[in-house]
């Protein structure tokens, strides 16, 4: 668990350390950095989505898992913790929740999260998890610039995400072979490019109930 409780550390200063900087930097000069922020998740994503082979694989995936996440209203969910938080903090200067679960969408979706807990749990061996922590922690600088303390409280979610891949790697390890892995990463890609798109405003995206989709192929691959 070393490596997840290191990743989500990281998170916290790299919070902590954005909320500093966004004292002193003007508004004009914050909604510029929310934009490009946008375009360098929506970047991100792309090349992330060029990972996978099978297309048809990714398209029903989006589809049936688009379908359950509507269903378990996962994002909404997610925004309800968020508001939770925001009225216990009484921040009054920031919104909480977004910042609160467009990061943990952020930080949890991507196969650097899901191999590298399973790696933890099977060998010990935090490379992977170490890495993650520096690239989320920079990140979070940014992010808490743009979008304040809910930054913070996403490191609870990638706590408990990444810390029960962790305890269940045993499990998982059987299921998650180089090709799955591969699928799992393409779609998370796709879902990291529509957190970007809400970044840039072009059109609110439920992005918590897509997260479904990216578990699908490992039930695909099971079974066929």
């Amino acid at each position: 668990m070393i490596g997840t409780i290191v990743n989500a550390l990281a998170i916290v200063a790299g919070g902590i350390a954005g909320l500093l900087f966004r004292n002193v930097i003007s508004e004009r000069i914050t909604e510029q950095l929310f934009k490009a922020t946008g375009l360098t998740v929506i970047a991100i994503g792309i090349k992330l989505s060029l990972a996978g082979e099978n297309l048809t694989l990714t398209v029903i995936s989006m589809i049936v898992g688009t379908i359950i996440g509507e269903v378990i209203n996962i994002e909404g969910k997610l925004d309800k913790f968020g508001a939770f938080i925001e009225n216990k903090i009484k921040n009054k200067e920031s919104n909480v929740a977004l910042g609160f679960v467009t990061c943990t969408l952020i930080y949890c979706v991507g196969s650097m999260a899901i191999v590298g807990s399973i790696q933890s749990g099977l060998t010990g061996n935090n490379e992977i998890l170490f890495s993650k922590a520096v690239i989320d922690g920079i990140t979070s600088i940014s992010m808490a610039v743009s979008m304040g303390v809910g930054v913070i409280f996403s490191s609870i979610s990638v706590f408990l995400y990444q810390g029960t891949l962790t305890l269940l790697a045993g499990f998982m390890e059987s299921l998650l072979s180089d090709l799955v892995v591969q699928e799992m990463t393409a779609i998370g890609g796709i879902i990291i490019m529509a957190i970007g798109f809400n970044f840039l405003e072009v059109k609110r995206i439920n992005v918590g109930n897509l997260l479904p989709a990216i578990f699908l192929p490992i039930l695909y691959y099971a079974i066929f």
